[in-house]
């Protein structure tokens, strides 16, 4: 009786032992996201795709910064438009109808004109800014916007900015 109960509990001891042995190989794995640069085309300075943070961390830093704040990351989103004259800045959702307007530091790159609903991992600064009506004005403009929609435009805007060293759009 003393052998079958020894035998029962080392059985009971190497079946816990592997459960929790393959819980940590699975939850590695679930925070281990694997970027394969040659699924992506660069646009500016190249940067190393880890600790990517996705839409709602993203947005969760930008609730965080005040004005004058800025923060150094990278961030995976989907493009949501994209300047249609020269590709000189883009909006990337930030999920909750939210939204990062993303402009290219020194204007030293751009992006294609047709890059909308693209994915795209941006290294760069974010931070909160008040953009003026004029620019909003100007944005819209170069967004391809009516003149109905830009005359709407009235007063300034709270934005959560981004300078971009670096963009990766996937292929």
């Amino acid at each position: 009786m003393k052998k079958i109960a020894i035998v029962g509990i080392v059985a009971s001891l190497v079946l816990g032992f592997s459960i929790m042995a393959q819980e940590k190989q699975n939850a590695a794995q679930k925070i281990k996201v694997a970027y394969n640069a040659d699924d992506y085309k660069l646009f500016g300075a190249p940067f190393e795709m880890k600790k990517v943070l996705n839409e709602k961390q993203m947005l969760k830093k930008y609730k965080g910064l005040k004005k004058g704040d800025t923060l150094t990351v990278i961030f995976k989103s989907k493009i949501n438009s994209v300047c249609k004259k020269k590709g000189c800045w883009m909006r990337l959702s930030l999920g909750n109808s939210e939204e990062s307007f993303v402009r290219f530091q020194d204007y030293g790159f751009f992006v294609p004109l047709n890059a909308d609903n693209a994915e795209a991992v941006i290294k760069g600064k974010a931070f909160v800014e008040v953009v003026s009506v004029d620019e909003l004005k100007h944005y819209a403009k170069d967004g391809g916007k009516s003149k109905e929609e830009i005359a709407k435009i009235k007063k300034p805007e709270v934005t959560y900015a981004f300078t971009a060293t670096g963009v990766y759009l996937k292929k």
